[in-house]
């Protein structure tokens, strides 16, 4: 009867082992559908652009464009510049209402905006069981930066300037149940925060590229489609930013709506052309140009 017994809860913790890979393994569904446009559309895209031109509306591009925006490369090599710091700070233990479905363990500053972004994104975490979310980190300015760096070191800190908190565009996220790497709660924003705009900055298998270690607790804001593109093809920031200067115009549907994304290299006296009745967001690299993401 103990033999029998033991071999049940033999098959029994297996099963649930399977059911656990399978309730995690990210299905092709839950992969954005990314079309590239082929080089030769692009000059086929001008020859249209210049036709439809009296039925677009054209938008001067400044040099400052280029450090602003969602899309701005922050690491060892890019700082981030004043003009880049988001607007929108705000102290978190004074605005419970931009608290919501997680908690917080010290007094936190984030962009009002990002704040939303982040709450609606773990609502939906919660509304599939996975709600032990509180934030570690958000944003630093340069001298709690480099009081941080002084602290702790180049080995666990960046200097001032270097790093994502110091945008405003990033945080640091924990759980109350185990480390980020292990818990329900990384699992779910390695395989879903895309759907809301964010990335896992830091991956494991990238950090030859982003030149830091592994993070599972860290993610950024990019928006849609970026967030998707990156998914889809298993890129990083620096990847992607390179990956759109290669091919000049991507093109991506999320959730039936239909984006195009468009890199130029700035130059003087700019201007581009965007199509008439379509919105758009326009963001730097923090490098040498600006994209330009149009949907409708």
């Amino acid at each position: 009867m103990k033999k029998w017994g033991f071999l049940l809860f033999l098959l029994l913790s297996l099963f649930l082992t399977f059911i656990y890979k399978e309730s995690s393994f990210e299905s092709k569904a839950d992969i954005p559908n990314v079309e590239v446009l082929k080089y030769e559309q692009h000059e086929n895209d001008k020859a249209e652009d210049r036709r439809a031109s009296e039925n677009s509306q054209q938008t001067d591009i400044s040099e400052e464009q280029i450090y602003q925006g969602n899309l701005l490369l922050v690491n060892k090599k890019y700082p981030v510049r004043p003009e880049s710091i988001k607007l929108d700070v705000v102290d978190l233990f004074t605005h419970s209402e931009l608290v919501k479905g997680y908690g917080l363990l010290d007094r936190t500053y984030l962009s009002e905006d990002l704040a939303r972004k982040f709450s609606d994104m773990i609502t939906a975490a919660g509304k599939e069981g996975v709600s032990n979310f509180f934030i570690t980190s958000g944003f630093r300015d340069f001298d709690e930066q480099s009081k941080l760096y002084q602290e702790m070191g180049s080995a666990y800190a960046l200097p001032a300037g270097y790093s994502e908190h110091n945008l405003g565009l990033s945080l640091d996220v924990g759980t109350t149940q185990m480390t980020m790497a292990k818990a329900p709660e990384g699992k779910w924003i390695e395989q879903y925060a895309w759907k809301y705009g964010f990335i896992l900055r830091y991956p494991e298998d990238k950090t030859d590229i982003t030149g830091i270690q592994y993070e599972p607790w860290h993610i950024r804001y990019v928006g849609l489609p970026h967030s998707a593109i990156m998914k889809e093809k298993g890129l990083v920031l620096e990847e992607y930013l390179d990956y759109l200067k290669e091919k000049k115009k991507v093109s991506a549907k999320v959730e039936s709506k239909k984006y195009t994304v468009s890199y130029y290299p700035f130059s003087e006296n700019m201007t581009i052309h965007i199509p008439e009745n379509h919105e758009y967001e326009i963001s730097g690299d923090n490098i040498d140009g600006v994209i330009v993401t149009v949907y409708k």
